[in-house]
């Protein structure tokens, strides 16, 4: 029987970076310590008529709050690929951190779609403490909190189909509700880790991030990751500059910024 699910073109928008050192990206360190920059992005899967953004970014007061680089805001970023962040109707939240769930505010008819382990972590007892707290924006997490009361959250309880071939999975690990989103594409299924793996040597490594709720669980999703995914070669980190180096460009116009995530990467 034919596969019958759409194949959705998936794309990876850079809108901001850092440098970074590798003593900063691995809990315990590194023995060869060196640069080893971060990206940032907010990703896009559209197809069959159906369109969704996955995670919102941040905007230039904390960028400079937090001593990033902002190029573009994630709305402009989308734009060059004729989204209106505006009319977006569904948004995947991947976590509450800063650079993730900043600029909601610019996608003002959609629906986001967030864990409720998440939601009950970034408003519970942990945040407390520096360790599990500074990742987040107060503001950001109160206004999320408003989107509720205004039923512009879908909760989800681990595991749940937003479309046809499009899945979200908890994992958890960086914060207690951090969620992947699964797609099917053209080369198959792929993934979008976001921060359960900042970097691929996360995964391939079996290494952990230093920011972390719960490093077991961090360690055994990236079994989860490969579950879902077809191949290693399908997993895509959500910090890794690699992924614009291994994947091409939407355009010629959009080298550097945007990359097709659903084609072949070189390597």
């Amino acid at each position: 029987m034919p596969n019958s699910l759409p194949e959705y073109e998936v794309y990876a928008v850079r809108y901001a970076t850092r440098d970074a050192k590798r003593s900063a990206n691995f809990i315990g360190g590194d023995a060869h310590d060196g640069p080893m920059p971060m990206d940032y992005f907010v990703w896009l899967v559209r197809g069959a008529g159906y369109e969704l953004v996955v995670d919102t970014g941040f905007g230039p007061e904390v960028a400079k709050k937090r001593g990033r680089t902002l190029l573009r805001t994630p709305a402009e970023g989308l734009g060059l690929l004729d989204v209106d962040a505006a009319t977006v109707k569904n948004v995947v939240i991947t976590h509450l951190h800063y650079d993730h769930v900043g600029t909601f505010d610019s996608f003002g008819s959609a629906q986001f779609h967030l864990q409720d382990d998440e939601m009950a972590y970034a408003t519970g007892r942990n945040m407390r403490h520096r360790q599990f707290n500074h990742g987040y924006e107060v503001d950001e997490v109160v206004g999320m909190v408003r989107m509720v009361y205004k039923d512009r959250v879908t909760f989800h309880a681990g595991d749940a189909d937003l479309a046809p071939g499009v899945s979200l999975h908890r994992i958890g690990g960086h914060t207690h509700g951090l969620q992947c989103v699964r797609v099917h594409t053209k080369r198959g299924w792929m993934v979008l880790a976001s921060d359960s793996s900042h970097y691929y040597e996360h995964f391939e490594k079996r290494r952990a991030f230093t920011t972390m709720y719960n490093v077991g669980e961090a360690i055994e999703g990236y079994d989860t990751l490969e579950r879902l995914a077809d191949s290693p070669r399908h997993i895509i980190p959500g910090h890794d500059p690699l992924v614009m180096q291994r994947y091409p460009a939407a355009s010629k116009a959009l080298e550097g910024i945007v990359v097709r995530l659903d084609s072949e990467p070189t390597y």
